[in-house]
C-alpha cells in the first residue's frame, strides 16, 4: 500500500543532477516575469486592435475628439470582446492548473525542486512561442487560450512561484524569511518594471511580433537556467512517484490535519487575506490597460508602458519600506499600512479622468506590495520544513483561484458599468480590502 512499503523499497535518495553552477533561484523568477509583463500588455492591445480591425474601428487614435466618445457602441464592444477574451484566457489556465500545480508543488517536497522549476520554464515557453505564432500568421485569437492552458499544464507561473518561494524557505531563517520573500517578490517587480518600459516604446517602433519574440528568446534562457545553473536547495532530494493522489492529499492535510488549533486557524485566515489581496491585485490589473485605452483617458502605447511601469514600481519601494519598518513595526503592522495605501490608491483610480491623477493613484501604491511577502512568511512558519513545497502549491492554488475570481469579478464587472461609471470595479477591490486588513488584525 502507498505510504506503508518496507525499508527496502523505500523512496532512495536521487543523484544531484550535474550543474554548471549553483545559482540563486532570482534570476529565474526574474527573467519568467520580464517575459511575462512584456507579453501581458502587448497581449492585450493585440486583441484591442484586433477586434478593432474586424470591426472597422480606430477611434482612439484620434486624441482630439477622444472624450466625446464615451457611448461610441462601437468601442463598447471592442472593450467588452478584448475583456472576454482575457477571461476566457485565465478561465482555462486556471482549470488546468488548479490540478498541475498542487500536484507539482507537493511533488517537490520530495524529488526537489529543479524539476518544477524546469517544467515550469518549458509551458512558459510553449505558451510564448504559441503567441508568436497567432501575431506572426495572423491566427485566431483562441490560439491564445490553446497557449494559456500548455503553459498550466506544466506547472504555469504559479507553479514557478511554488517552489521558488519553497526554495527560499529551505535556505532562510525564521527571522529572516520575511525579508528574503520580500526580496524575492522585488525581483519580480523590477522585471516588470523594465519590461513595461522597453514593451510601450518598442511597440510603438517595430509592432507586436519583436517583443513576443524577445519573450520567447528570454524564456529559452530561463529554462537553459533552470535545468543547468539553479542550485537545488532541498536537502536529500529523493525519488518521488508524480502521479499519485497523495501529493494532494499533503497539501489537504495542512488544514485539516491534527495539529495545534491557533496553528491551523491562522493558515487557514492568512490564506483567505492572501487570497482576497491578490484577487484585488490581478482583477485592478486586468483592466487596467482597457480602462486606459479608452475615453477619456485614451493612452497610448508609450503611456501605457509607464503606467504598467508605474504600477511594478511597488515591488522595489515596499521591499526598501518593509526593510525600514521592520525596525520599528510588527510585521503584521506594517501589512495594514501597505493594505492601508493600496485601499487609497484604488480609490483615486476610481474618479481618475486625467492622465496626472492616473499616476497619483500609481504614487499611492508605493506600499502595497508589503502585504504578501509578510502573509507568505507567516505561512511559511506554521508548517514543517517537509512541507513548504505543498504549503506554496497550495498558496499557488489559492493564487490561480484568486485570479480566476479576478477575472471573473472585474472583466465581466468592468463591461457592464461602463454606461454609468467606468472606475466602479476599483471602488469594489476597495472595500474588498478591509477584509485582510481585518483578517491580518
Amino acid at each position: 500500500m502507498e505510504g506503508s512499503a518496507s525499508p527496502a523499497e523505500k523512496p532512495r535518495a536521487r543523484p544531484a543532477a550535474a550543474v554548471l553552477c549553483r545559482g540563486p533561484v532570482e534570476p529565474l523568477v526574474f527573467l519568467a516575469n520580464f517575459a511575462l509583463v512584456l507579453q501581458g500588455p502587448l497581449t492585450t492591445q493585440y486583441l484591442w486592435h484586433r477586434f478593432s480591425a474586424d470591426l472597422g474601428y480606430n477611434g482612439t487614435r484620434q486624441r482630439g475628439g477622444c472624450s466625446n466618445r464615451s457611448a461610441d457602441p462601437t468601442m463598447q464592444e471592442v472593450e467588452t470582446l478584448t475583456s472576454h477574451w482575457t477571461l476566457y484566457m485565465n478561465v482555462g489556465g486556471f482549470l488546468v492548473g488548479l490540478f498541475s500545480s498542487t500536484l507539482l508543488g507537493a511533488w517537490s517536497d520530495g524529488v526537489g525542486r529543479r524539476p518544477l522549476l524546469v517544467l515550469a520554464s518549458l509551458g512558459l515557453l510553449l505558451q510564448a512561442l504559441v503567441s508568436v505564432f497567432v501575431v506572426q500568421l495572423q491566427l485566431h485569437v483562441g490560439y491564445f487560450v490553446l497557449g494559456r492552458i500548455l503553459c498550466a499544464l506544466l506547472g504555469d507561473f504559479g507553479g514557478l512561484l511554488a517552489a521558488s518561494f519553497a526554495s527560499v524557505a529551505d535556505v532562510s531563517s525564521s527571522r529572516s524569511r520575511t525579508f528574503r520573500m520580500a526580496l524575492l517578490e522585488a525581483s519580480i517587480g523590477v522585471a516588470g518594471m523594465l519590461a513595461s518600459l522597453l514593451g510601450g516604446h518598442w511597440l510603438r517602433a517595430q509592432g507586436y511580433a519583436n517583443p513576443f519574440w524577445l519573450a520567447l528568446a528570454l524564456l529559452i534562457a530561463m529554462t537553459l537556467y533552470a535545468a543547468f545553473c539553479f542550485g537545488e536547495t532541498l536537502k536529500e532530494p529523493k525519488s518521488t512517484r508524480l502521479f499519485t493522489f497523495r501529493h494532494h492529499r499533503s497539501i489537504v492535510q495542512l488544514y485539516v490535519a491534527p495539529a495545534p488549533e491557533k496553528s491551523r486557524k491562522h493558515l487557514a485566515l492568512y490564506s483567505l487575506a492572501i487570497f482576497v489581496v491578490i484577487t484585488v491585485h490581478f482583477g485592478a490589473q486586468d483592466i487596467l490597460t482597457l480602462y486606459e485605452l479608452s475615453t477619456p483617458l485614451c493612452w497610448d502605447s508609450k503611456l501605457i508602458g509607464y503606467g504598467s511601469a508605474a504600477q511594478h514600481l511597488p515591488y522595489l519601494t515596499s521591499l526598501l519600506a518593509l526593510k525600514l519598518l521592520q525596525y520599528c513595526l510588527a510585521d503584521a503592522w506594517v501589512a495594514e499600512i501597505g493594505l492601508a495605501f493600496n485601499i487609497l490608491g484604488m480609490v483615486v483610480f476610481a474618479f481618475a479622468t486625467v492622465t496626472p491623477l492616473m499616476f497619483t493613484g500609481y504614487g499611492l501604491l508605493f506600499l502595497s506590495l508589503v502585504i504578501t511577502p509578510v502573509i507568505r512568511a507567516k505561512l511559511s512558519k506554521l508548517v514543517r520544513e517537509t512541507e513548504q513545497g505543498a504549503l506554496f502549491s497550495a498558496v499557488a492554488c489559492v493564487n490561480s483561484l484568486a485570479m480566476l475570481t479576478a477575472s471573473g469579478i472585474f472583466n465581466s464587472l468592468y463591461p457592464a458599468t461602463l454606461n454609468f461609471m467606468k472606475g466602479f470595479p476599483f471602488l469594489l477591490g476597495a472595500g474588498l480590502l478591509l477584509i485582510p486588513a481585518v483578517l491580518i488584525g
